[in-house]
């Protein structure tokens, strides 16, 4: 969909016609879900927590301003607060098995390939301070701009374009880059 198209259907939507906000579910659901998916590791609760997103989307459209910024970076920032919010509210320790659930496809020689190479990803990303690990999958993953990224966490684009770099830099010196490539662009994780 095109911005133009997008920011027509957003018009709508502030005029009072919700009908119209199937159409931006349509366009982001997926994106929000693997946004949310990534920072929980459990399908259901990333698939409850989208619905949350997109249901506090709606209720709230008439507080979106366009003049102030994307509306994937305010649709991202609510993803993003209900996930807080859901890990304030989580009490109970998470069994390792729940936790990783990958939608693995493939044989269980693939899924534990998979889960072996996630772990690896997962281990090289902590040593990230949370604010960089987040552009990293923000831009990787969920394939957002710069713009959007630095709309979400209240940053310029130039430093969450240099967080990035910086990275990317450790990541190659690591040799980790490929396999978070291969992760990522198979949507594994």
């Amino acid at each position: 969909m095109e911005k133009i198209e997008e920011k027509k259907i957003i018009e709508n939507c502030l005029a009072g016609n919700l009908e119209e906000f199937g159409k931006l579910y349509d366009l982001y659901a997926e994106r929000i879900y693997r946004f949310i998916y990534f920072k929980t590791h459990h399908r259901e609760t990333a698939q409850d927590l989208a619905s949350q997103t997109f249901f506090k989307a709606l209720e709230n459209i008439r507080n979106f301003d366009p003049a102030k910024g994307l509306f994937s970076s305010w649709l991202y920032r609510i993803a993003a607060n209900s996930v807080i919010d859901h890990w304030r509210k989580q009490k109970k320790n998470l069994n390792i098995d729940d936790i990783w659930d990958l939608r693995g496809k493939g044989s269980i020689a693939q899924d534990a390939e998979n889960k072996d190479h996630l772990e690896r990803v997962r281990q090289y990303l902590e040593k990230f301070s949370p604010e960089q690990r987040q552009v990293v999958i923000m831009r990787v993953w969920d394939e957002l701009s710069y713009r959007e990224i630095a709309e979400i966490l209240g940053k310029s684009e130039a430093s969450c374009k240099m967080m990035f770099s910086r990275a990317l830099s450790r990541l190659r010196k690591e040799e980790i880059l490929a396999i978070l490539i291969l992760l990522f662009s198979f949507k594994i994780i």
